[in-house]
């Protein structure tokens, strides 16, 4: 195992069990997101806003690319989009071993019903959309996965702990 990374819906927790990772295993942490902002010198809202979801999804590409030259001992926390491109998904097997932190609709909108930095949660009625957009995803995120690990109604400290065992 060269690197762990964790995909899944945005709300998930892959930031936090990320950073709780890499301080357990004493890796490094990376946020494709955090990557693509550095590289682009703004914000994933105003790429959107000014480039669309396309241009975005590009970037993501192009970020794992450059992933898959070498990085060793890495968390990688990757966008909850990212892994809906088949291309994606094969650079993310080759980069490491692949965790889907698994949360249901409900889980989401209570972590993300405050936050107005996503934007594809704008707009009318975000628990349904979040529903709609996480049944549309499931089979990418799936298919992406090694090790799935439910997050609903745990601790951050029992979600690592369970990345943990299923790594062993």
């Amino acid at each position: 195992m060269n690197n762990i990374i964790l995909i899944g819906f945005m709300g998930s927790g892959k930031t936090t069990i990320g950073m709780k990772l890499a301080q357990k295993y004493q890796w490094t942490f990376l946020d494709t997101d955090q990557l693509v902002e550095k590289k682009e010198n703004m914000k994933i809202s105003t790429i959107f806003q000014n480039h669309g979801e396309v241009y975005f999804r590009d970037l993501e590409t192009v970020c794992l690319k450059e992933l898959d030259n070498g990085v060793e001992k890495q968390i990688i926390s990757v966008g909850g989009g990212l892994p809906l491109r088949s291309e994606n998904r094969e650079l993310l097997k080759k980069i490491g071993k692949v965790i889907y932190l698994k949360a249901k609709a409900e889980t989401i909108y209570s972590r993300l019903k405050y936050n107005t930095d996503r934007p594809l949660l704008q707009g009318e009625n975000p628990e349904e959309k979040i529903r709609t957009m996480l049944l549309d995803r499931e089979k990418f995120y799936l298919e992406a996965a090694d090790i799935i690990v439910e997050v609903d109604n745990q601790s951050y400290e029992e979600v690592v702990n369970a990345v943990g065992e299923k790594l062993e």
